[in-house]
């Protein structure tokens, strides 16, 4: 009878000893299933972080506020008034590069053409034209700015108004060759834009690159002239000029 009672007891204990087991191993597997968990939790946040940095990167690396950037004294305020056709006071929330243009018209002054761009708001008949830029430097190498740079203007392209800003450049004849003053605050404006839109002159284009027009025509014309400018402004742009805030 005592081997017996010794025997359930043995065997009672056995049982319990492999529930302990089972109960431990169980535990154990929890705690790595959990881990487990854990680790790919992190590993996916850190992939998520990095895909929405890239992200970040590729589309909104030049991201400044286009509001807060005071204009420098050099620059004249001239806005033409708000209307669907020059100036739709549609917001432009980043600047990703600037678009350089001629006016097509020669001998005209910068105020001219800025009047042009403002006379387009009392059109009327079914043909209407949209035309405008940001900037219109002058045969005296007067700068006058037309629309604010968080604005869009109606300048290049569908694709490129809405995250461009815009020069137009006066010329005295047919060529669209700019005069000394007009070249030297065209290169001056560029750099000072590069500088404060986060931009180098690689984000710098002409019309004719947005769209095959023939625009600015002088420029498209002498690639040499073209690459000519773009390293005028690499320069000043290293160079901050007085008038800055």
């Amino acid at each position: 009878m005592k081997n017996q009672t010794k025997e359930s007891y043995d065997e009672l204990e056995r049982r319990r000893r492999a529930r302990d087991r089972r109960q431990k191993q169980k535990r154990q597997q929890k705690r790595k299933r959990i881990f487990y968990i854990v680790v790919r939790v992190i590993i996916l946040s850190i992939a998520l972080a990095s895909i929405v940095w890239g992200i970040n990167l590729l589309f909104f690396k030049n991201y400044v506020d286009l509001k807060r950037i005071p204009m420098p004294d050099w620059v004249e305020e001239d806005f033409i008034e708000t209307n669907p056709y020059s100036r739709p006071g549609t917001e432009m929330k980043r600047a990703d590069g600037i678009v350089i243009h001629y006016v097509a018209n020669p001998g005209t002054t910068a105020k001219q053409n800025l009047n042009y761009f403002d006379s387009l708001k009392d059109q009327t008949g079914d043909k209407k034209i949209s035309a405008s830029s940001h900037f219109m430097i002058g045969l005296e190498g007067e700068i006058l700015q037309g629309i604010p740079i968080y604005e869009v203007a109606y300048a290049t392209s569908k694709e490129k108004n809405v995250d461009t800003v815009s020069i137009e450049c006066c010329h005295p004849d047919e060529t669209g060759k700019f005069n000394e003053a007009t070249y030297d605050s065209l290169v001056k404006l560029t750099a000072w834009l590069c500088r404060n839109l986060g931009l180098t002159e690689k984000d710098v284009i002409r019309h004719y690159d947005a769209t095959g027009k023939d625009c600015p025509r002088y420029f498209v014309a002498h690639e040499d002239a073209w690459k000519k400018f773009l390293s005028d402004v690499k320069a000043a742009r290293k160079q901050p000029v007085e008038g800055e805030r």
